[in-house]
């Protein structure tokens, strides 16, 4: 279990006790209001609920003056970790939001017009990498003895062949690397966590924020005031009101740091579509001239996007790029969104906690959208505060969510920069644009001998890394000197036998849409 995970399971251990009554309101939290509904607040309610039951009073305020932004979500597989842990059966919510499975994400036209690269799931080889694996297939590379690095991942050949298993949870068989998440459909999700909430006893209010009313002495908010003149009072808010923050940005004034010089994508348009092609267990990422288009399968539908600069398109033109590139008619009219790539530099201030787009926004590229959401809801449950709320916990809070949105940063920042593209204003300037120093380093210590200097709670780890830097072209010079002591042909006869291996245990997987079908996970809703 991860330490994240980890940290869930401690607190909801130690709230067992307290989950039929209140929590002392002298020294513990009592009132938790969330702002917001969408995939972030029901997220958060599902969470919080599940962890402290009826110790702590969880209120939701939704308003239809907050949008939200999902039309087809993308995820990574620490999403059934959370899942497991907030008591979420998965087959239900398959069902329930006409989910499919997910092995990775395909990169085509990246690196140049016609490059095609996978980012898998899982691990190459069959453990976790810490180097050597990779650096003895250099080795064996040089010698012409061993096949593309993208041989070794389970997660990428089925993909390749759309055929789909579960993880096995049998220690030692290969098909434990079989790492997977979903595909579902935001509104639906939501839909489907709401109903969890309610049923766990979370009050739900209808109402449109007027005002935040705070404490004079502190600055602490404590309630909100609705339109309708009902205050809700609470202890401690989190803000999932959206790009809008109406509580972390707009009441507390906490400021947000602007990341366009490097992640330069400002717009995004999306409309669903009916489904034409096979259900791939993959999503598809295609750089266009002026951004880059999404395909995310679902069992009812289709979703598209393209995600653009406008410094580098028109909407216009974006907006004919993605009705152009449908694979069946449109089922919904285009939904247009704005944002800033950045963050909020401090997402815990006094006694608000923004959770999703209102902490900040990294474009939805390698699918971290959701699991800001979760690790951000798994951290504030890590340090939970009691009435006092210390800054103590809000300062950890703060460090932590600040070095996880960097490290992602920096991974975005390489699938641009890392081009060989010059074909268009848009990648002329992202090859050429200065990187953080973070990223840079991790560039020419990669390309000098094949090495990467990950801290264990990195969201991406080596699997991540060596499949967009060797995707988009970099490769490098030499290998670690140990290398030049292992035996090669005992080498070159392992890899040979696990790729054999491989291959043999993809053959025998059924097609992705047979397997939803065969295991009673088809959606139980219409399709729309």
């Amino acid at each position: 279990m991860s330490e994240r995970a980890a940290g869930l399971s401690a607190a909801r251990f130690l709230c067992t006790r307290s989950k039929g009554d209140r929590m002392d309101k002298d020294r513990w939290i009592g009132k938790v209001v969330i702002l917001g509904g969408g995939t972030a607040g029901w997220m958060t309610a599902a969470a919080l609920s599940h962890t402290f039951g009826h110790a702590v009073e969880i209120v939701l305020v939704e308003s239809d003056a907050i949008g939200t932004v999902g039309v087809g979500e993308a995820t990574i597989p620490p999403i059934r970790a959370f899942h497991q842990l907030i008591g979420i059966d998965e087959a239900e919510f398959i069902r329930a939001t006409g989910a499919t499975f997910k092995l990775g994400i395909e990169f085509r036209g990246w690196r140049n017009d016609s490059s095609t690269y996978f980012h898998p799931f899982g691990v190459y080889g069959v453990e976790r990498d810490i180097g050597y694996f990779f650096q003895y297939w250099l080795r064996l590379k040089e010698k012409g003895q061993v096949s593309d690095f993208s041989e070794f991942s389970l997660c990428t050949l089925a993909a390749r062949h759309n055929v789909f298993a579960p993880a096995s949870e049998r220690p030692g068989d290969p098909l434990q690397h079989l790492q997977s998440a979903y595909h579902f459909d935001a509104g639906r999700y939501a839909t489907y966590l709401k109903g969890v909430c309610l049923a766990r006893g979370v009050s739900h209010k209808i109402g449109d924020m007027l005002t935040a009313e705070r404490n004079p002495e502190n600055g602490y908010i404590t309630g909100l005031k609705l339109k309708s003149g009902e205050l809700v009072p609470g202890d401690l808010f989190i803000d999932c009101s959206g790009v809008r923050a109406m509580l972390l940005g707009q009441a507390l004034g906490v400021e947000y740091e602007d990341w366009s010089r490097w992640l330069p994508m400002n717009r995004a348009c999306a409309v669903p579509c009916e489904q034409k092609l096979a259900l791939t267990p993959y999503t598809i990422s295609t750089a266009r001239p002026f951004g880059w288009q999404w395909r995310i399968p679902l069992q009812h539908r289709v979703g598209n996007g393209v995600v653009y600069s406008s410094e580098f398109a028109t909407d216009e033109a974006a907006e004919r790029c993605l009705l152009d590139g449908l694979e069946g008619e449109p089922l919904a009219p285009i939904n247009r969104i704005k944002f800033t790539a950045g963050r909020r530099r401090t997402p815990w201030t006094r006694n608000v906690v923004a959770i999703g787009l209102a902490s900040g926004f990294l474009e939805p590229l390698e699918s971290t959208s959701i699991h800001f959401i979760q690790s951000s809801i798994q951290r504030l449950i890590r340090y939970f505060p009691d009435a006092g709320l210390s800054p103590v916990c809000a300062q950890a809070f703060n460090k932590e969510a600040s070095r996880e949105v960097e490290n992602v940063r920096d991974f975005l920042i390489l699938h641009y920069h890392a081009t060989e593209r010059d074909d268009s204003a848009l990648w002329r300037y992202v090859k050429a644009m200065q990187v953080p120093d973070s990223l840079q380093e991790r560039i020419e210590l990669f390309r000098e001998r094949g090495q990467l200097n990950l801290a264990a709670e990195e969201l991406f780890q080596s699997t991540s890394w060596h499949a967009v830097l060797l995707g988009q072209g970099i490769r490098p010079r030499t290998y670690m000197p140990t290398m030049v002591l292992q035996d090669d042909a005992m080498l070159a006869n392992a890899y040979g036998n696990l790729e054999r291996n491989f291959k043999k245990i993809v053959s025998r997987l059924p097609d992705h849409a047979a397997y939803i079908k065969e295991h009673k996970l088809t959606s139980t809703m219409e399709k729309r």
